[in-house]
């Protein structure tokens, strides 16, 4: 990461700004907010954790995303596309190249279709007697 101009310092502004634009989002910004009120900042030093430990493979970061977005109120699938245009958008204005972006982008939709399909998906629409015909 570091020979594709990848510090922490990236880590802490590409966290930073990502998450103020979550803020102002119309539909997500309400969701987190009512998650992490008054948490905010520890949040953020969560978050930058685990983007440093996904770059670097530090191993720094040790929660559970999947359990962390468990029971999040007015959280869909329909969301995820939101916060990956968010965070395209962001890596547009802060990433130092292209390479950069793409990286950061292949990781987050994998992030993206991990959580979708750990909290959302159903195997029993997966059942072919239960598909229309």
């Amino acid at each position: 990461m570091n020979a594709m101009g990848i510090d922490n310092a990236f880590i802490d502004r590409l966290v930073e700004t990502f998450y103020g634009r979550v803020l102002a989002h119309p539909e997500l910004g309400p969701i987190f907010d009512a998650r992490l009120s008054g948490r905010w900042p520890e949040h953020m030093a969560k978050m930058k954790s685990f983007w440093s430990s996904v770059a670097f493979r530090s191993g720094a970061y040790g929660g559970k995303p999947v359990q962390a977005h468990v029971g999040v109120a007015n959280m869909s699938p329909a969301l995820f596309p939101q916060w990956l245009e968010l965070f395209a958008a962001t890596l547009d204005d802060i990433a130092p190249n292209a390479a950069v972006k793409a990286w950061f982008m292949a990781t987050a939709e994998r992030i993206a279709t991990s959580l979708t399909l750990s909290l959302f998906y159903n195997p029993a629409l997966d059942d072919p007697a239960r598909k229309p015909a």
